[in-house]
């Protein structure tokens, strides 16, 4: 599955089986959230970590804040979801983004996830407004048309 495979694109095909029999185990263990929130949060860090312009720091240098996964995974689910982001979000079970500070903190406490000792599940607390980011604030982007547009 290619989208499997670019999710843990740095990771053996075994060590990336036993994540995602991981991630499913927790999910349905926690009972909170869909499995596929968990996967989701996984596929935005890449876009956290580049939106927060850390591709190049490593170690410690390279962690996200919560306020900055955020962000990568507000930019994730606008490209795959468009406007449908916010319901695709409710299905899974996350209902604000405080939801996704819990997410990350059952990845930590489950060793799945690494934080810094100053990163709390409040961090994700003061994120946005599903309803107002992903349905109001939506804009199509049209390209020009072909030999430009018609002057008048």
């Amino acid at each position: 599955m290619a989208g499997r495979r670019a999710r843990y694109a740095a990771l053996p095909r075994a060590l990336e089986a036993t994540i995602e029999d991981q991630i499913r185990t927790l999910a349905l263990k926690d009972g909170r959230y869909s499995p596929e929130a968990f996967r989701f949060l996984f596929e935005s860090l890449p876009d956290a970590v580049r939106l927060a312009g850390k591709e190049q720091a490593e170690g410690t240098e390279r962690h996200v804040t919560g306020q900055e996964v955020l962000a990568g995974m507000c930019a994730h689910a606008t490209q795959l979801f468009g406007p449908l982001a916010a319901a695709v979000w409710r299905s899974w079970g996350v209902r604000e983004t405080l939801d996704w500070g819990r997410i990350v903190f059952l990845l930590v406490d489950n060793g799945l996830l690494n934080r810094q000792e100053s990163d709390t599940v409040d961090d994700f607390g003061a994120g946005f407004d599903f309803e107002e980011t992903f349905v109001r604030q939506y804009r199509v982007l049209l390209p020009d048309p072909v030999g430009g547009r018609e002057e008048g």
